[in-house]
């Protein structure tokens, strides 16, 4: 593989729900961590400040597609209505311009909490877009390889029983 090949842009990616690659879309936004942190100064020690780590928050993510007949996103947000919702992995892989995995980051325990259906307009003439809001409880990121999840490892409350963090 040549150097110039081995570069990630913005237009080279695919989404999986527990495993299965959905259709293209046009969008995704919105992975991002912070770890509050807790800064303490000691008294006398003028140049020098302490750090503790906190809680992780995870943002929420947004994808965006045109609007199809595909009715897996459709599905799901409806099992939130009917109070059955599922947490489900969902993976995003990024790809180089020679179509090698570069990265992949997996959110999980991923469950909708938002969807937006576009106006819709009899004059207009650009794509319906519609996005889907996703909240997680966790991210794993892997390198060169797509991030797979195992969501079995939950407990009888359904949190994860080891860390989500990896």
């Amino acid at each position: 593989m040549s150097h110039h090949e081995n570069y990630v842009t913005t237009n080279r990616f695919h989404v999986e729900v527990d495993g299965d690659t959905l259709g293209a879309f046009s969008e995704c936004s919105g992975i991002s961590v912070e770890i509050v942190k807790d800064v303490h100064h000691e008294g006398g020690v003028n140049d020098q400040q302490r750090i503790s780590l906190g809680q992780t928050k995870f943002s929420d993510v947004t994808l965006k597609r045109g609007v199809t007949d595909d009715v897996v996103f459709s599905a799901w947000l409806s099992e939130v209505f009917e109070d059955k919702i599922k947490r489900r992995s969902v993976t995003i892989t990024t790809y180089n311009q020679a179509g090698d995995i570069m990265k992949g980051w997996s959110l999980i325990g991923a469950i909708p909490v938002g969807w937006t259906l576009p106006s819709l307009e009899a004059d207009g003439n650009t794509v319906a877009v519609e996005e889907l809001t996703l909240a997680f409880e966790g991210l794993k990121i892997a390198k060169k390889a797509a991030a797979k999840i195992e969501m079995s490892h939950r407990d009888g409350k359904e949190y994860f029983a080891s860390s989500a963090w990896q």
